[in-house]
């Protein structure tokens, strides 16, 4: 339906952002990820230039999400069952979104890495000088808490499903093992993609909830952070 006027225009316009942040999960966590950085612009006192960067960046990877969703509801419209084109529309539209994303990832490491890297405190800097197999008493101790935790809760099996998620919390403290023990941001920064990697795997494969993959983040971080802080 055609609006009339400017206000209706508008209206039409915020019904479908809230659409999209209600029915589509990635909007939602692209609008958390937003939060954070502009709360992280905020703390860290950037440029204007940077934050407008920061600006553009965040707007073109929301509207790459909302294209997406509206091509999908488009085809959706037509055909529910299997088709080439179908498949190569929205398999372009999501490829779009991956490309805004990673783009997103760039800028958001250029702008960020150089103003937290000075301000790295002194105890980062001596826990990066521990020995390597803390990361293995990190890693196994986790595993220890999950099994015990699965076996609390009652919930899944000691390899797959359950309170946390082994592979999330495994991957977390791997990746804050590597934050420990290396002095390169870059390293860092892909050992966290990882774990974000898994974590988004274990809830698209439905194994974990939300709750069981923060969970498993949360612990895999807390130990191994414990054992670099106690036995350095």
């Amino acid at each position: 339906m055609k609006s009339r006027n400017l206000l209706e225009s508008f209206n039409y316009a915020f019904e479908g952002i809230i659409y999209a942040f209600k029915t589509q999960r990635n909007i939602r966590l692209h609008f958390l990820a937003t939060a954070a950085v502009l709360g992280a612009s905020l703390v860290f006192k950037l440029s204007k230039l940077e934050i407008l960067m920061l600006f553009i960046t965040i707007a073109f990877v929301l509207m790459a999400e909302m294209i997406n969703t509206a091509i999908e509801a488009v085809v959706d419209m037509f055909t529910k069952e299997y088709h080439p084109l179908a498949a190569i529309a929205k398999n372009v539209a999501a490829g779009a979104v991956l490309i805004a994303a990673t783009v997103a990832v760039i800028v958001g490491y250029l702008i960020f890495f150089p103003v937290i890297d000075p301000m790295i405190p002194r105890v980062i800097s001596t826990l990066q000088k521990a020995p390597a197999h803390l990361s293995l008493i990190a890693l196994l101790l986790t595993i220890v808490l999950v099994i015990t935790g699965k076996a609390l809760t009652r919930r899944g099996t000691p390899m797959q499903g359950g309170m946390p998620s082994g592979h999330t919390a495994l991957s977390s403290a791997a990746a804050t093992a590597i934050f420990f023990i290396t002095r390169n941001g870059l390293v860092t920064v892909l050992a966290t993609f990882l774990l974000l990697m898994v974590a988004e795997s274990r809830i698209e494969n439905k194994v974990h909830s939300w709750d069981e993959v923060l969970a498993g983040i949360l612990l895999g971080f807390l130990v191994t952070l414990l054992v670099f802080q106690i036995m350095v």
